[in-house]
């Protein structure tokens, strides 16, 4: 579905894409990034880490004991799957990505260094759940946690 505009060629990029979720994904990521370089965070003790859309279901990194409900990808791989599906030309297909065209966490303004840095800290610093603690909070409840780690710090990074 993430392709689908980029195939019928209707955009050039799933980051051009409207109406897909991985356009959605992009906008936040992109949104938590530049309050980040904004300094919006400089008082705090720890990196932003990436956010995700609450409406959407959560990518929650690689297969583990105790792993949360959600996608068992990382969300870097499978923008990254995504581009490299999106530039395979199909002839069934009107679109395609261009070849020339810079990789996605570079055309959309987050560098590889910054990911790793934001990617390394959230789990120093979060567990299961990340964004506005409101949503967090609401998290947990559906899911019959009493709390979760890193509330704290979604209060500090990411206020309403």
């Amino acid at each position: 579905m993430d392709l689908n505009p980029v195939r019928a060629a209707t955009a050039k990029t799933p980051e051009d894409s409207d109406y897909t979720s991985i356009q959605r994904r992009i906008r936040t990521l992109q949104a938590a990034a530049e309050s980040s370089a904004h300094g919006e965070n400089a008082e705090q003790d720890i990196a932003p880490a990436p956010t995700q859309p609450p409406e959407l279901y959560p990518f929650v990194g690689g297969v583990r004991e105790g792993m949360p409900q959600g996608l068992p990808f990382y969300l870097a791989d499978y923008l990254e799957l995504v581009n490299w599906t999106g530039r395979a030309v199909r002839d069934d297909k009107r679109g395609a990505i261009a070849d020339d065209l810079p990789p996605i966490l570079e055309r959309i303004g987050i560098t590889r260094a910054a990911w790793l840095q934001l990617a390394e800290d959230f789990e120093t610093h979060f567990c299961t759940w990340i964004g506005q603690a409101e949503h967090v909070e609401q998290a947990c409840e559906r899911n019959g946690q009493r709390w979760a780690r890193g509330i704290r710090a979604c209060r500090r990074l990411f206020p309403s």
